[in-house]
């Protein structure tokens, strides 16, 4: 144990906190199988058994190892994000399910999704070992899930691979953080947003530019190049594998300068979707 922290067992879990906290309500939810407690956002998710339904608690009011913040700044980005899983519902997306208000927090329900995260070098390697259709499969998800966040009138932030779950026993990529979305217009109020740098456009290190559809066409594109092409910021055309149609597409996502870029991401799905017919595998249907 580190020292400065007070460490916890429920059921089947340990983990440790910068100090003590009341878990009470987790306890009398359901059986406690599994927990993700060195995330940097404030929040400490539990995996639930709650009368044979797996769960995902999603709490902030705890001060986790990894959070130097404040216990009440969690706590309201955490439910100001449960609105955006209501408001962005989606078969691609983790399904929420409730909220339980608490004196001390605030805990987020989802429905518990199986799959391996791919963030990292070794679980993106395992993905990249699958088929070129299963992986064109799992961007189309990514794509049409992210077409409807444009028509309900949202934008992603802080969007990248560790956003992504893939369930290898065949139930395909699921998204799993939208925590910090926003509803446009939005104007970059900081600088350098957060997220990932392999898959932000230039205008998220620049205050007071415009996020919007533009700046999602260049994300998924950069997506596109992750999960088809060498990763990274590799767009060489040695390493792309999805032909040279898709090649064009996901290049031009890519710009630095938004007017050579797609206007918006079902401008850019549309011309991906129409590549799909220069003789490589299909993506996904439906």
């Amino acid at each position: 144990m580190a020292d400065g922290t007070v460490r916890y067992e429920i059921d089947e879990v340990t983990f440790e906190l910068r100090e003590a906290h009341d878990f009470g309500w987790l306890r009398e939810l359901g059986q406690v199988f599994a927990v993700f407690d060195r995330q940097d956002s404030g929040n400490i998710s539990f995996g639930v058994l709650r009368d044979g339904e797996k769960l995902f608690i999603k709490y902030a009011g705890a001060k986790p190892v990894c959070f130097s913040g404040e216990a009440c700044e969690a706590v309201t980005r955490l439910r100001a994000a449960t609105v955006l899983y209501q408001k962005l519902a989606h078969p691609y997306l983790v399904k929420w399910m409730g909220e339980i208000e608490l004196p001390f927090g605030y805990a987020a329900v989802f429905q518990w999704q199986e799959g391996t995260g791919l963030r990292g070098a070794e679980a993106m390697g395992r993905f990249k070992g699958l088929p070129l259709g299963d992986r064109l499969a799992a961007l189309g998800r990514i794509f049409e899930f992210h077409a409807h966040v444009e028509e309900k009138g949202y934008a992603a932030v802080d969007f990248y691979d560790g956003s992504l779950l893939y369930d290898y026993a065949g139930g395909g990529l699921t998204i799993c953080d939208i925590d910090v979305y926003q509803q446009v217009p939005f104007v970059n109020p900081v600088g350098r947003l957060w997220g990932s740098s392999r898959f932000m456009s230039p205008e998220e290190y620049v205050l007071g530019a415009e996020i919007d559809g533009c700046t999602n066409v260049f994300t998924m594109g950069a997506m596109a190049f992750a999960l088809a092409g060498g990763g990274g910021g590799d767009r060489s055309p040695a390493l792309w594998e999805a032909g040279e149609a898709r090649y064009a597409v996901a290049l031009r996502a890519v710009q630095a300068d938004r007017s050579l870029r797609y206007p918006a991401v079902s401008a850019f799905k549309a011309a991906w979707d129409t590549a799909g017919g220069d003789g490589t595998i299909d993506l996904e249907e439906g």
